[in-house]
């Protein structure tokens, strides 16, 4: 015959439940609540970058530049506040957007952007020109994961200028 098997004890079941359920509690602790901002998911530069401009563009980050047309003024010079726009390519099929913190010199600014390292914003990046004609139609960006200017040249079209004051453009 069989030995006898007892049910578990009852304290052991909530217990259980709970070390089951205590991962995602944790989890849903670590989120950073409403942030009063009107878009909310996942993390994509596009958005970010209308939220913390005067640039209240929509769609693709590539598509910006031509959206922008007749709305903003666009060129080759960086601003503090403009908006540098990459073009779509195989490493970005979308294209992405970064926001200038600061003009550090001819061929070097510091750009705050979201998604370039996956599911994070970044800060005080350092971009550099690199196209031959001092254009910005080709840039580096700094890799925070080697700590060290990318190697890949990326394509962009300029940078979307915020409005003046008075609403008009150039």
């Amino acid at each position: 015959m069989p030995p006898a098997t007892r049910p578990p004890s009852p304290r052991k079941r909530p217990l259980k439940k709970i070390l089951y359920c205590l991962p995602a509690l944790l989890l849903a602790g670590c989120g950073g609540g409403d942030t009063g901002r009107s878009w909310q998911g996942r993390l994509q530069c596009a958005p970010w970058a209308r939220e913390h401009s005067s640039i209240a563009l929509r769609g693709a980050a590539a598509s910006w530049w031509r959206s922008a047309d007749g709305q903003y003024a666009r060129g080759p010079r960086p601003a503090p506040g403009a908006v540098l726009v990459f073009r779509s390519s195989s490493r970005l099929p979308d294209g992405h957007v970064s926001v200038v913190r600061s003009v550090r010199g001819a061929r070097a600014i510091l750009v705050d952007q979201a998604n370039w390292n996956p599911g994070r914003v970044d800060h005080a990046v350092p971009i550099v020109d690199v196209s031959p004609r001092n254009d910005w139609t080709r840039v580096r960006v700094w890799w925070s994961p080697t700590g060290s200017m990318g190697r890949t040249v990326y394509p962009t079209y300029g940078f979307i200028l915020p409005a003046r004051p008075g609403g008009w453009i150039s």
